[in-house]
């Protein structure tokens, strides 16, 4: 027949094949409620309202005595520092003797809707690390932020810089205005006032829809079609299921938190200006004095390097080291590359400027 149509063999097996893989996916796939995110072990050694400090079990003997806590970001949660044995960033660190604390910033209500920057760095991270620093008997923390836990800790360190041994900076929100990203350009054109009076705290299904469409092809068609065709790697399919928990598990972000972080760091650009103010006192980049490690990924579309770069010059440290990562977001922090390049850098660059 004239218009008989032919199809590539190659082409059909492969598509039986994924048929196949298709049909037998429910039969080789957990469930996201079957899977527990939770892989290193830990204790819950302080709390305060929505808020909880793990401090991990040690791995081998402490190589260092000043203890390092993480503050993760705002968005999703901090499983993803710990999301398998093989990529956890917890784990490394453990491994090589150092004490690891990280805050679990929790579900926020509406009852939390009225908290900001204050009470965040001023409250939470004041109070977690004058804990740390009583129970492990150190005058001072190194400081480690991830993404939104970034600028966090940039401004924490600007105010408290007596009780902060080292600083490390990891794909930080630091200069809105050169911040290319679409959730940067999101962020510079929402009227903030509007959302944050109107819904109080920014509900995770926003977030989630945020996130969600920045890469649409890849986190959408590509992602599944991949994961039908490595549906018998029981590793993959594991790890494949672990990073999609994470993912969908969004928390809210108090009302207020959300809009002094629109305004100050994206709209208005004032934290790499040096004129923001957090609790009636002004955040100077320059206050940072203890040894800085800035670590961006040159593929972040969530934070762009450009954005995170800056911080590097406009602080008064004299020991600082620029690190530069052909990575993205998630890869500098949960990846074979991660596990093999950024956390040994990490590990030394922290060992050789920590108390032994």
């Amino acid at each position: 027949m004239a218009n008989e149509i032919k199809l590539d063999p190659r082409l059909l097996a492969e598509f039986i094949k994924l048929n196949k893989n298709i049909l037998d996916a429910p039969n080789l796939a957990q469930s996201l409620e079957e899977i527990d995110l939770e892989v290193t072990p830990h204790e819950v050694v302080y709390s305060e309202g929505k808020i909880r400090l793990l401090h991990f079990n040690p791995l081998v003997a402490k190589q260092i005595k000043t203890p390092l806590v993480i503050a993760y970001a705002l968005v999703n949660r901090f499983h993803i520092l710990d999301i398998n044995q093989k990529k956890s960033w917890v784990r490394n660190l453990l491994n090589q003797g150092i004490d690891v604390y990280l805050i679990d910033w929790g579900t926020p209500t509406q009852i939390n809707r009225h908290e900001g920057f204050d009470d965040y760095v001023n409250g939470y991270m004041d109070n977690i690390i004058d804990f740390v620093r009583k129970e492990s008997s150190s005058q001072k923390v190194s400081l480690q932020g991830y993404c939104t836990g970034g600028t966090l800790s940039t401004v924490y360190s600007a105010l408290h810089p007596d009780k902060v041994q080292n600083l490390i900076l990891t794909a930080p929100v630091i200069d809105g205005r050169r911040d290319s990203t679409v959730v940067s350009n999101l962020a510079k054109h929402m009227d903030v006032d509007k959302l944050v009076d109107t819904l109080g705290n920014m509900p995770p299904e926003l977030m989630y829809y945020v996130f969600s469409i920045l890469k649409p092809f890849e986190q959408g068609f590509e992602k599944y079609l991949n994961f039908f065709k490595n549906i018998h790697d029981k590793e993959y399919v594991e790890n494949f299921i672990r990073v999609e928990k994470w993912v969908s598990d969004t928390p809210p972000i108090p009302g207020e938190l959300y809009r002094q972080w629109i305004k100050d760091v994206y709209q208005e650009n004032l934290l790499i200006n040096n004129n923001m103010y957090v609790g009636g006192k002004q955040v100077s980049l320059k206050n940072i004095a203890m040894p800085l490690l800035t670590q961006v990924a040159v593929g972040d579309h969530l934070v762009s390097p450009e954005c995170s770069m800056p911080i590097h010059y406009a602080v008064s440290s004299q020991d600082k080291t620029l690190k530069i990562y052909p990575t993205g977001h998630v890869g500098m922090i949960a990846s074979s590359f991660s596990q093999k390049k950024v956390l040994p850098e990490f590990s030394q660059w922290l060992t050789e400027r920590s108390e032994k």
